[in-house]
């Protein structure tokens, strides 16, 4: 479908709103692309982004438009449209308050001051974003997007409306769970994380219930699944529940990312924790703003390893 969408196709449902913070619509929602070729996100031509999910009514497809930082409009068509229009204000970090958060940082001051549109956003759909998290476990990204295209592809169903060409809506809770293990291994996830996948469908329900609690009890639940461990539930929690504190312990890159951008040399995960407790409860915030300010990595010594294993559950 082209971008003629805006001239004419009429939406299921619509909502325009006036944040009382500056958002940037597409820097607050990056985070929850999977990739360049992620089916279920996309920059159109004209500018919108387009996002799909699938929500308890049914699949939606939901187009953002920003006419400044503080009017952002969200178009929706799908079973699921009104559902999508009402949480589309809280995608877009409604209830990310910054309040309290002081950059007392070069880096961090300069990041925040250059990005003041990036919020937090919050989808309020726990599968959505563990499925993708749990495939990240253990492999480089480029993998790990690479899988989550492939399964979309073949077990995702066509996205309402007028979206961009080749978009799709994510699998339902049931079609992941007739998948069978020959496809997982032909889309490179080994059993092990196939079988948390299902582990975690099994107890999808109370999974999703987790968003009514607080993000402490959210994320104790989720590490009642075998296989879930703190990084796969920072993951989830920084975009189900809008956590602007859940930090990814026990990622490769994280602890020298943010070691050598905020104090010049290598930490450890205890280290990484303990320096920044000055931050709480905005660590996450800390993390997006080195990501999208421009961190400093650790100077790579010798020769470039073929493969990184950079996503422990």
């Amino acid at each position: 479908m082209s971008d003629a969408v805006t001239a004419g196709a009429t939406a299921d449902a619509a909502t325009t709103w006036h944040p009382p913070f500056a958002t940037d619509v597409q820097l607050t929602l990056s985070r929850l692309r999977r990739g360049a070729t992620d089916p279920t996100h996309q920059v159109a031509a004209d500018g919108a982004l387009w996002r799909t999910t699938l929500t308890v009514d049914g699949p939606a497809s939901m187009r953002f438009t920003q006419h400044d930082p503080h009017t952002l409009t969200c178009e929706a068509w799908g079973a699921g449209a009104h559902t999508a229009v009402a949480a589309a204000a809280a995608l877009m970090g409604e209830g990310d308050d910054p309040t309290g958060f002081v950059a007392d940082h070069p880096r961090l001051h300069d990041a925040h001051r250059r990005y003041p549109g990036l919020r937090i956003p919050r989808t309020g759909q726990v599968l959505e974003s563990l499925i993708p998290a749990i495939l990240e476990q253990k492999v480089i990204s480029v993998q790990a997007t690479a899988s989550w295209r492939s399964l979309v592809r073949a077990h995702g169903t066509p996205a309402p409306g007028p979206t961009p060409l080749g978009m799709l809506v994510a699998p339902s809770n049931r079609a992941w769970q007739l998948i069978p293990s020959w496809e997982w291994h032909r889309a490179g996830v080994d059993p092990q994380r196939s079988r948390t996948v299902m582990q975690a469908l099994q107890v999808a329900r109370q999974l999703q219930a987790a968003v009514t609690l607080s993000p402490q009890e959210a994320t104790a639940r989720l590490r009642t699944v075998p296989g879930i461990g703190v990084w796969t539930a920072a993951e989830v929690a920084q975009r189900a529940f809008g956590d602007a504190d859940a930090l990814s312990v026990g990622d490769y890159h994280l602890s020298n990312m943010i070691g050598h951008s905020l104090f010049g040399r290598d930490l450890t995960d205890a280290e990484m924790i303990e320096a920044m407790v000055k931050w709480q409860p905005h660590r996450y915030r800390v993390v997006r703003l080195l990501e999208v300010g421009g961190a400093t990595m650790k100077p790579r010594r010798g020769p470039r390893l073929s493969f990184v294993d950079h996503r422990r559950h």
